[in-house]
Parts: structure tokens; C-alpha cells; sequence
């Protein structure tokens, strides 16, 4: 398994730091921003493109190519940093989420979750 070289494009905090330019762009020209334009479209653009990224990891889950794998991971995890954005919150709020969970059985964490 590869690791990060700390303070390369590559370490975790390139999440934070990819939050920022989101939370910068959100109000920019939706005609010279991707980012403003889902923003200007609304929750059910950005949870159309989280659909669609997740569907497209799952084929590359299938296929087994890792580059492709790696490659459409990156697009879901990005959508859904944007729709982190719209709700006002940050990678550090799943992180602090996985936090709270670690260690835990999995099927203890989710007989656990209020229904």
C-alpha cells in the first residue's frame, strides 16, 4: 500500500485544503466555476452527481482496474465535499464521525444508530 510523503499533495490534508477552495468557489460565476454551478442548481444537482459517481465507483470496484478505482473514488469523495459545503460542514465533522466509531464493532455501531 502506498503512503503519503507528509506535506505532499497527497497527505490528509489535502481534504481540508479542498474544502476551502470549495467553501471559496460556492459564490464565484456559476458560467466559470464547476463548483458554483452545482452550488446554483441545488441539492438534487449535487446528489445527482454523488449518484452518478458512486455508480461509476462501483463499475471500477467491478472491473478491478485500481488506477480507475482510485480515479472515480476521487470524483465521489469531491461531490460529496460539495454537499458537505451546502449543509455547513467539513471533512473534520466525518472524520470526528469516524473517530467516534472507532474501535467499535461494525454491527455494534449500527444496531446502536437511532432509527
Amino acid at each position: 500500500m502506498a503512503t503519503a510523503d507528509p506535506g505532499s499533495q497527497t497527505d490528509g490534508n489535502v481534504l481540508a485544503r479542498l474544502a476551502a477552495v470549495i467553501a471559496a468557489r460556492r459564490g464565484a460565476d456559476p458560467e466559470t466555476s464547476y463548483v458554483a454551478a452545482l452550488f446554483a442548481r441545488g441539492d438534487d444537482a449535487i446528489l445527482k452527481k454523488i449518484g452518478e459517481e458512486a455508480t461509476e465507483t462501483v463499475m471500477a470496484g467491478k472491473d478491478g482496474d485500481p488506477r480507475r478505482i482510485t480515479s472515480e473514488v476521487a470524483d465521489l469523495w469531491f461531490h460529496c465535499l460539495v454537499l458537505l459545503a451546502r449543509h455547513g460542514l467539513s471533512p473534520a465533522d466525518v472524520l470526528a464521525e469516524l473517530g467516534r466509531r472507532e474501535g467499535r464493532s461494525g454491527h455494534a455501531e449500527k444496531a446502536a444508530r437511532v432509527r
